[in-house]
């Protein structure tokens, strides 16, 4: 281990990057214009605005039209939510196996499991957060009814074939697009491909409505109706005759997932950007990058394709070249004033209160190894190539703090 001059911040040292990180601000003028003006629309009808109104219907053509293809969209309460109403929408029998990808958010799971159905899961692709067409091929049994595919951190998983795949197997396909608004797989939005997509607009995201927030998608009416049905209490709402003060005429159990005017007047807003915002994080992941090669030794980003929607980014440690985990790199790399999540515990099969209610006790090596192999990048479009000089001059002094000798 070489040490010498090498000062860490985790260690008492000054900081490589002293100033804060700039903030994201993805509301703004325009937001707040079109939050005033959803107050004036309803104040001229001489009403007050609620949900499944004019910016709503506005926000879902907006949303449907960016997606590129015919479809219809439903805007809900939050990004589970999206998932728990789409795999409703699916009406799959109680019980029902649903192949899952390995590295997600608890959303994911929990949708399928308080849908009473039982996640199984695939492991990743050897080295990357995404599965593929051979992990589904390895799971999907006569029992599998659904496939929710995960697309992480801004990468498009290979969906076209394992959505052949699945129609093959008679099998249902969910693509949940939380992490990658925006990504495309061939030229092709994600989210398209599947039965039904399920999309997160928290505040977060690179697509937000506000503080939290949820778009399922799908191109089917039947499926449309149903997912309405499913995110407002059931209720038959293209029903001859459908009155919504008589519950009488309700179809199932249901909950209440809508979103609000005033979530979807931001949301007509912020997706009209969101091109803009993928563009100018893939152009500060190609900076960052350039940085790292140019000066560094030990640590990678993923390739940066066009087609990428970046949310936070993997950085990979060569662990040949420095005396200490990905974990521990990265944890010395976030004191030095960036912002990091030094392991990235969302790796389905660690998580001791989902594993009950799964098919069996699979394992997932290739998730467990490429989490282990990363610490992860969390930034926003504001960042710069001055940012990324910063984040380099920082990974480099930490790499050259732990550099094997």
């Amino acid at each position: 281990m070489s040490t010498d001059k090498i000062h860490l911040a985790i260690h008492g040292g000054p900081r490589a990057r002293a100033t804060p990180l700039p903030g994201r601000y993805a509301f703004g003028d325009a937001e707040l214009a079109a939050v005033q003006e959803v107050f004036a629309w309803y104040k001229a009808k001489g009403v007050d605005f609620g949900y499944q109104g004019h910016f709503e219907e506005l926000y879902c053509k907006t949303f449907v039209e960016h997606l590129g293809v015919g479809g219809y969209a439903d805007a809900v309460a939050t990004g589970t939510g999206s998932l728990f109403v789409a795999l409703a929408a699916l009406q799959l029998p109680k019980g029902s196996h649903v192949i899952v990808s390995p590295i997600t958010d608890p959303g994911t799971i929990n949708a399928i499991i308080l849908n009473n159905l039982t996640p199984v899961l695939m492991d990743s692709m050897p080295g990357q957060y995404n599965a593929g067409p051979e992990q589904l091929r390895a799971r999907i049994t006569p029992q599998t009814k659904a496939v929710c595919l995960v697309h992480s951190a801004g990468k498009a998983a290979p969906v076209e074939e394992m959505v052949a795949m699945a129609q093959k197997a008679g099998v249902k396909f969910l693509e949940d697009c939380s992490q990658s608004h925006g990504a495309k797989w061939n030229g092709r939005q994600i989210g398209t491909f599947g039965d039904i997509a399920a999309f997160s607009t928290m505040y977060r995201k690179n697509h937000a409505t506000g503080g939290c927030g949820g778009v399922i998608f799908m191109r089917d009416e039947n499926l449309y109706r149903l997912s309405r049905a499913h995110a407002d209490r059931g209720k038959p709402f293209w029903k001859d005759g459908f009155n919504e003060k008589d519950p009488k005429q309700f179809l199932f159990p249901a909950l209440n997932w809508n979103l609000d005017e005033l979530s979807a007047a931001i949301g007509i807003q912020t997706i009209s950007k969101l091109d803009s915002v993928n563009r100018r994080r893939r152009e500060f992941l190609r900076a960052l990058a350039g940085e790292l090669k140019a000066r560094g030794s030990t640590c990678t980003l993923p390739p940066i394709d066009e087609a990428d929607a970046p949310f936070f980014c993997p950085v990979f440690v060569d662990r040949a070249r420095v005396s200490c985990s990905a974990r521990e790199f990265g944890e010395a790399v976030g004191a030095e004033g960036v912002a990091v999540n030094a392991h990235y515990d969302y790796v389905v099969s660690e998580w001791d209160y989902a594993r009950p209610h799964c098919a069996d006790n699979f394992n997932t090596p290739n998730a467990v190894a490429v989490r282990d192999a990363s610490f992860n990048l969390l930034f926003n479009e504001n960042f710069s190539s001055l940012e990324a000089r910063d984040i380099a001059t920082a990974i480099v002094k930490v790499e050259k703090h732990f550099a094997r000798v």
